[in-house]
């Protein structure tokens, strides 16, 4: 079984029947459009996919990580323009690794949106504490992760969200 790539997924769209990839190359750099590099942090394959998807037909690019720990590896190898962070995961959980994020120079000021079964203000504050910009709960409401992302991501949007 061949190892999966940290990085292979995309929001780029398929090759057109009979485009080279060249051709693709081409048609991108001629995009005046910037491409936001979203990573989608979260252990539930089904969550990764749906939000992958709907990032991807929002325009976004899009990186996946399934722990935290992975979720670290390829924010450093990708610099992503955003992280959504799923709390509630293996190996490292979202805080601790939004905390390691935090921490480290060439990451600390990637916006962290995280996303959680665990709705309480307790758990929001845990979340607030170790440096997320945002707090979405689950089942999400593409809409408002939308909005969240937006917000996060345009030019006069602060980089954080604390309500």
């Amino acid at each position: 079984m061949k190892p999966k790539d940290l990085l292979a997924t995309s929001g780029l769209p398929p090759l057109k029947p009979g485009q080279a990839q060249s051709d693709r190359q081409h048609e991108l750099s001629n995009d005046s459009e910037p491409k936001f590099l979203i990573l989608v942090a979260d252990d539930s394959a089904d969550t990764v996919t749906m939000m992958s998807l709907d990032l991807q037909e929002q325009g976004y690019r899009v990186v996946t990580a399934s722990n935290g720990e992975d979720a670290i590896k390829v924010a450093s190898q990708t610099m992503p323009n955003l992280i959504l962070m799923d709390i509630s995961m293996p190996t490292l959980d979202g805080l601790g690794a939004t905390r390691r994020i935090r921490d480290d120079a060439t990451l600390r000021d990637i916006p962290v949106i995280a996303v959680t079964a665990f709705g309480t203000e307790g758990f929001q504050r845990a979340a607030y504490d170790v440096g997320v910009s945002g707090y979405l709960t689950k089942p999400i409401d593409l809409d408002r992760m939308h909005h969240l992302i937006r917000h996060l991501l345009s030019p006069g949007g602060s980089g954080n969200l604390t309500g």
